[in-house]
């Protein structure tokens, strides 16, 4: 199973000051998001309500490739960039990617200076990387949808494998096969996935 840490710890280095990666986007919610901003600033920005008022959110809807918040040309009628700043996130940067119905929007920071050309290209081919190993598979195969309801009834292993009508270690093959396809690292969080992804 491909595993996501290395592309979120490349990314840490490259926004000292934290990021947020909201991984696709669909009916205003992403599958999967990451964020490593400090926790004061992720707290005022919940209390603001300012996800329906940001403008990183907005640009990272209409458009699609990297920009330098001070080249967004887009209103910021709520303040939130100079928010923003009063929490140490002064400079910052935002990547979007990927179809509108299923649209990674991300956005990265630092306090001490602008991003370079060359930090935009390294952060937005991780994105896209991330974007794309990410994607939500189309259907998962009968035996691992089988498996997966299953356990999410509240079967054991044993008492699932009794009424699939197969081994415990063929169940367990099923629900770890499962697993890799969602790239979920446990069987509730695949669970999770398959019916978020509206799999089962």
């Amino acid at each position: 199973m491909p595993t996501l840490d290395p592309f979120l710890h490349s990314l840490s280095l490259l926004s000292p000051a934290g990021y947020f990666i909201g991984l696709h986007i669909r009916y205003a919610s992403p599958l999967m998001q990451f964020s490593n901003y400090n926790q004061e600033w992720l707290d005022h920005y919940t209390e603001q309500a300012y996800a329906l008022r940001d403008p990183t959110i907005a640009w990272g809807f209409s458009k699609e490739g990297a920009s330098r918040w001070a080249d967004f040309g887009i209103p910021d009628p709520f303040g939130v960039f100079e928010d923003a700043r009063s929490f140490g996130l002064v400079y910052g940067l935002t990547v979007s990617c990927g179809p509108i119905r299923s649209r990674t929007i991300s956005s990265f920071a630092r306090s001490d200076r602008d991003f370079a050309d060359a930090e935009i290209d390294k952060i937005s081919q991780l994105v896209r990387r991330l974007h794309d190993i990410t994607e939500p598979p189309e259907s998962l195969t009968k035996a691992q949808i089988e498996a997966l309801r299953c356990i999410a009834a509240g079967d054991r292993h044993a008492a699932a494998a009794a009424k699939l009508n197969i081994s415990e270690s063929a169940l367990k093959a099923r629900l770890t096969s499962a697993r890799q396809r969602l790239l979920a690292r446990t069987t509730a969080e695949a669970i999770q996935r398959a019916k978020d992804y509206r799999l089962m």
